[in-house]
């Protein structure tokens, strides 16, 4: 009888050790691949940017990185301008994050998606050269035909008041790449 109930045991040891690394085998889910990653994923592409009154102000180039955890935004303007963001979503903070470096400007802000499905951010933009901060915000909306509207303003302190920063409107070119 205790050999019976050793080997019963021993059976139901080995069977939950077998069972247990079977659970173990299973792929977790990568990182970065849940839904809230994915919410700004409607600027991805490369785009001519436009100002509202039609004039190319320059391109814009939006890629998935890091395996779905960073969208890197590389810009050049017509003039010959650049810069370059890091767009994160934050699993703390539960917020989307842009940090955008120029050499004239870097701007800092968090936020999320609205209700009417822009992601809207809001934070500081520090000019270099002047040290002078203000109050910013950014908003993106996919718009019905595929186009996006950039458009972002600024606190102008003495006046009390948001100011259009710039208002851009992105429209995909058609690139050879899958």
């Amino acid at each position: 009888m205790q050999r019976c109930a050793l080997a019963v045991l021993f059976g139901l040891v080995i069977e939950g050790h077998a069972i247990a690394q079977d659970a173990g085998a299973a792929d977790p889910a990568p990182p970065c691949s849940q839904d809230a990653y994915k919410q700004f994923d409607f600027w991805l592409g490369t785009w001519e940017v436009s100002t509202p009154n039609g004039a190319v102000a320059g391109t814009n180039e939006i890629t998935s990185e890091e395996n779905g955890c960073l969208i890197l935004e590389t810009w050049t303007s017509t003039s010959g301008g650049t810069g370059q963001s890091y767009n994160y979503y934050n699993p703390a903070s539960e917020k989307w994050r842009q940090v955008w470096i120029s050499t004239g400007f870097i701007i800092d802000y968090e936020g999320g998606l609205t209700e009417s499905g822009s992601m809207k951010l809001e934070g500081e933009i520090t000019y270099i050269a002047s040290k002078l901060q203000a109050d910013f915000t950014g908003e993106w909306s996919l718009n019905e035909d595929g186009t996006v509207t950039q458009h972002f303003e600024q606190y102008d302190a003495e006046k009390d008041e948001w100011t259009v920063w710039f208002t851009g409107i992105y429209t995909k070119i058609e690139t050879d790449q899958p």
